[in-house]
C-alpha cells in the first residue's frame, strides 16, 4: 500500500490556464503530502514543480466544436494512451484540471474502473444545458468550483460540489494604481491609456485580430494623444499583431511579450476578446468592451442545437447577474456578427468620455471581487487541496485493481 504522505497523483490540464492551476495546486497538495508524486499532462510550471508530463499539454489546446472534430482521431488516441497509463498505474487521485471535453470523459472511464476521480473547475453549467451536471457528476466524484453561484446548481442534481474560491482573486488587490504598471511599461502618466487584448491563440488572432486592431485605429484618430499597448501571449500571437499592426496610424501601439496584467493595470479602459481576460480586466478594476467571434461552423451548431442558455457572454456580465446586479449588462459585449470595428470602436469611446460611468464599474467590479473570495481566507488551491484530500484518504486506488477497459 502507498504511504499515506507520499500518495500518487494524476493531474490533466489541457491549457496554460490549467497548467497555472496545476502548480498551484501541487504546491497546495506538497504541503498536505510532502512525497506525493504527481503524473499525466502539464505544462512549463507544473514540471517546475517536479510534475512528471505524459504528454505535451498543447496536444489537448483544441477549442470549438469544428476545430475538436478535425483533430478528433488523434485525441482519441491519446484519451486511450493516457487511460492505459492510468489504470496501470493506479493514482490515489486522479485530477481533471478544466479541458472538459477530454477530461470528463477520462475521469468517467475512471470512475467506472473503480479509481477516484475529481473535476477542477467546473464546465459552464449555468449557461450551457444544466442538466449536463448530472452527467458531470457520474465522471467525478467531486467538483471543485470557482464560482458561487455554482455548487446549487449542482446540488439540485445530486453532485457533490464545491466551491473553493477563484484563483484569479488571489492575484489581484482590491484596489490598484495605474502609475507603477505604467512607469514599468514605460507610458505616460498623463496621457489615456487602452489596452487590447483580442486574443491568447493564434486561431482568435485569425478571427478578431484585424477587427481589434481597426477599432483601436478608430479610437486613436478620435482621441488625439491616446496611447494603446498590445500584449501578445506567445511568438505566434506577437509575429501576427506585428503584421497587423504595421501599417497603424499615428503613435504606433505599444505591442509587448505576455505582461497582459499590467498592460490591464496601466489601462483606463480596456477592449479584450470574450474569455478569461475578461475576468482578468474585472479583477484589475478596468472598465472594458468585450468582443468575439468563434468559428462559423461552431456558431451555427451551438446555435441549431440551442446550446446556449444565457443572453450575455462575458464573465462579468454573467457574474454580475448570478450575483444579483440587476439584468442589464454591466460590460458592453458584442459576439459573433456584432463583433465588428466600428461597434467595439463606439462602445470604446462612449466609455472613456463617461467618467462617472466607469467609476459606477469599479465599484461593481469590487464587490464581484469579493464575491470570488467568497470570505473564505487561504488561497485558492489551499481550499482546493481540502477538498481533494479526504478523496485521496478514501482512495480505491491503494487497492488492487478492478478489471477495466481503457477504450
Amino acid at each position: 500500500m502507498t504511504p499515506p504522505d507520499a500518495p500518487l497523483i494524476a493531474l490533466i490540464a489541457g491549457e496554460d490556464s490549467g497548467d497555472q492551476l496545476g502548480a498551484d495546486l501541487i504546491d497546495a497538495l506538497r504541503q498536505r503530502y510532502p512525497q506525493a508524486r504527481f503524473v499525466g499532462i502539464g505544462g512549463h510550471r507544473m514540471l517546475e514543480r517536479g510534475f512528471e508530463s505524459w504528454y505535451d499539454i498543447r496536444e489537448l489546446s483544441v477549442m470549438g466544436f469544428a476545430e475538436v472534430v478535425k483533430h478528433l482521431p488523434r485525441l482519441l488516441r491519446l484519451r486511450r494512451d493516457l487511460l492505459a497509463k492510468l489504470f496501470a498505474a493506479r493514482p490515489a487521485l486522479t485530477v481533471g484540471i478544466d479541458a472538459p471535453d477530454f477530461n470528463l470523459a477520462v475521469e468517467r472511464k475512471l470512475r467506472e474502473g473503480g479509481l477516484m476521480t475529481a473535476h477542477y473547475v467546473s464546465p459552464s453549467v449555468w449557461a450551457w444545458r444544466e442538466n449536463r451536471a448530472a452527467k458531470i457528476g457520474r465522471s467525478a466524484a467531486r467538483v471543485l468550483c470557482l464560482f458561487p453561484m455554482e455548487p446549487p446548481i449542482y446540488a439540485r442534481h445530486g453532485v457533490d460540489a464545491r466551491f473553493v474560491g477563484h484563483p484569479l482573486a488571489d492575484r489581484f488587490p482590491m484596489v490598484s494604481g495605474r502609475d507603477a504598471p505604467r512607469a514599468a511599461l514605460g507610458l505616460p502618466h498623463d496621457a489615456p491609456v487602452l489596452a487590447v487584448l483580442p486574443g491568447s491563440r493564434p486561431s482568435e488572432i485569425e478571427r478578431v485580430g484585424a477587427i481589434f486592431i481597426e477599432a483601436a485605429r478608430r479610437v486613436a484618430s478620435a482621441m488625439p494623444g491616446l496611447r494603446i499597448v498590445v500584449p501578445a501571449a506567445n511568438e505566434r500571437v506577437h509575429a501576427r499583431l506585428t503584421t497587423l499592426l504595421r501599417d497603424f496610424p499615428g503613435a504606433p501601439p505599444l505591442l509587448v511579450d505576455g505582461r497582459a496584467h499590467e498592460a490591464m493595470l496601466a489601462a483606463d479602459a480596456v477592449l479584450l476578446a470574450s474569455g478569461t481576460a475578461t475576468l482578468e480586466a474585472m479583477l484589475a478594476k478596468r472598465p472594458m468592451v468585450v468582443g468575439y467571434r468563434v468559428s462559423p461552423t461552431s456558431y451555427r451548431i451551438a446555435k441549431a442545437l440551442r446550446m446556449l442558455k444565457t443572453d450575455v457572454y462575458s464573465l462579468p456580465n454573467i457574474l454580475a447577474r448570478a450575483c444579483g446586479l440587476g439584468g442589464e449588462r454591466l460590460v458592453p459585449e458584442f459576439m459573433q456578427d456584432d463583433c465588428t470595428a466600428e461597434n467595439l470602436a463606439q462602445a470604446t469611446l462612449d466609455l472613456l468620455a463617461d467618467s462617472e460611468r466607469r467609476g459606477a464599474i469599479v465599484a461593481a467590479f469590487e464587490f464581484l471581487h469579493q464575491e470570488l473570495r467568497g470570505g473564505l481566507d487561504g488561497r485558492a488551491a489551499d481550499h482546493a487541496a481540502d477538498a481533494l484530500a479526504d478523496l485521496v484518504a478514501a482512495s480505491p486506488g491503494q487497492y488492487p485493481a478492478r478489471h477495466a477497459s481503457p477504450s
